[in-house]
């Protein structure tokens, strides 16, 4: 007689589907909770799981996803964009992004979608922040950064000020905004990091200041004192009618943001990036809507 698994309350069927995230390391994302707690109470037949998968892995990591019919998937670093030379279609933005962190299966079309952007600004707009026709700096224009900048536009803001260092990415970000530029209503510009006065005007000039750079990042392969060091060069310009976001959530609350919150700003922290791109991933595998406000209070408590 064959034996009926259990994950939780759900059973696991000779239906069930499945898909997961992939990436190096996995085992700390909070991901497969949120997901397949979202089956389970919309009654869902499907199991979100975590594969760690090295660069030189991805493509049979994906032939395999493809040929076995999962539902879709999840990317994080290092494979966002590595596993854009097997999949059969992009979104517009993440065509732009020239990223993706979900992918979508449809009977063997993969489909990839970059919902981190999303994640950020549906994270603004939950908290009552209006985007559309404001002046936003962002700084750090790697994969994050890169969404973000890409959504920010497409969602209405007016003017983009991207910092980054100058660096072998400082190339990078440029061609971004150009791309933005040439693509939406938005107009792009970037600046040096590391030049305070640069950053200072932009950031008077903004209404929403993101931080999407790694500093202030707590993990067990950084120094001590990683988490305490600020991503810009000088807070002094910081105002209280700036909106300080973070995509960082080890520490809930970075230097950044208690800087911010001492000079009056409104923050957030990046619990709320994390939840609302895995729900608008979690609604493209399946045409349904999480139920965030119980994701929230279960697992993210932010």
């Amino acid at each position: 007689m064959e034996e009926t698994r259990l994950a939780g309350e759900y059973e696991i069927t000779g239906h069930t589907r499945f898909g997961g995230l992939l990436g190096y390391p996995v085992a700390h994302s909070i991901s497969p909770q949120m997901h397949n707690y979202s089956f389970r109470r919309l009654g869902i037949d499907a199991v979100y799981l975590c594969f760690s998968v090295q660069p030189e892995q991805l493509g049979e990591t994906v032939r395999t996803f493809r040929n076995l019919d999962c539902f879709g998937f999840n990317l994080t670093m290092p494979d966002k964009t590595a596993v854009l030379e097997y999949l059969d279609e992009l979104s517009p933005a993440a065509r732009m992004i020239g990223a993706v962190n979900t992918v979508v299966n449809d009977h063997g079309k993969l489909t990839g979608y970059n919902t981190d952007g999303f994640g950020f600004m549906e994270s603004l707009r939950r908290a009552g922040v209006h985007a559309a026709g404001q002046e936003m700096t962002l700084l750090g224009a790697g994969g994050a950064g890169s969404a973000i900048a890409v959504q920010a536009a497409l969602d209405g803001v007016k003017k983009l000020h991207i910092a980054n260092r100058k660096s072998r990415s400082f190339r990078h970000a440029e061609m971004l905004a150009q791309v933005i530029t040439e693509n939406t209503a938005c107009r792009a510009d970037v600046v040096d990091l590391e030049d305070a006065h640069a950053i200072g005007e932009a950031i008077d000039a903004s209404g929403i200041l993101a931080n999407a750079t790694s500093v202030g990042m707590k993990k067990p392969d950084l120094p001590a004192d990683a988490e305490n060091q600020l991503p810009l060069p000088d807070t002094g310009c910081l105002h209280e009618d700036l909106v300080v976001a973070d995509v960082i959530y080890n520490p809930r609350q970075t230097r950044l943001l208690r800087e911010a919150q001492a000079r009056g700003c409104q923050t957030l922290n990046g619990m709320y990036m994390l939840l609302y791109q895995g729900a608008e991933a979690f609604r493209l595998w399946t045409g349904q809507d999480m139920p965030v406000s119980e994701v929230r209070q279960k697992y993210f408590a932010v």
